[in-house]
């Protein structure tokens, strides 16, 4: 059951990390003509925030760009996996209430917001993360 465990969390540490970053790469224009770039990200950031003073707009944007670049390193690596995990679950369900606010409930649902977020979640109440710098640390 350990070695399931140790699969699992690995797997949902990427998982998360991936998602994280590859939303920054199409940002930030690393995914080439797939990337959606900066002008249709802080479109879609006020579209998501419709209920935001249209001024907080690129502060939104530029936050939770640095904040998933951030998240997405310590989960790819496994730096203080239960902090970033559980930074990721509450930022990820932010976005879901959010899109919900905005669009509706199926629109999160669609996107799998809330499942990124339980997962998240779970992954923080892990006590030890295979193949991280957590590991080392303890040693």
């Amino acid at each position: 059951m350990k070695i399931l465990q140790d699969i699992a969390s690995l797997s949902l540490r990427c998982a998360l990390s991936a998602g994280f970053l590859s939303a920054v790469a199409g940002r930030l224009g690393l995914w080439g003509r797939h990337s959606s770039g900066w002008n249709k990200f802080l479109d879609y950031t006020a579209q998501v925030n419709s209920f935001a003073p249209h001024s907080l707009i690129p502060l939104l944007a530029i936050t939770s760009t640095v904040l998933e670049l951030t998240l997405g390193v310590m989960l790819l690596i496994g730096f203080k996996t239960n902090y970033a995990a559980l930074g990721a679950a509450i930022l990820t369900f932010l976005f879901a209430l959010a899109m919900t606010l905005s669009y509706g409930i199926k629109e999160p649902l669609d996107y799998s917001v809330f499942v990124f977020s339980a997962g998240a979640f779970l992954l923080a109440t892990i006590p030890y993360y295979k193949l991280s710098i957590d590991q080392l640390l303890i040693k």
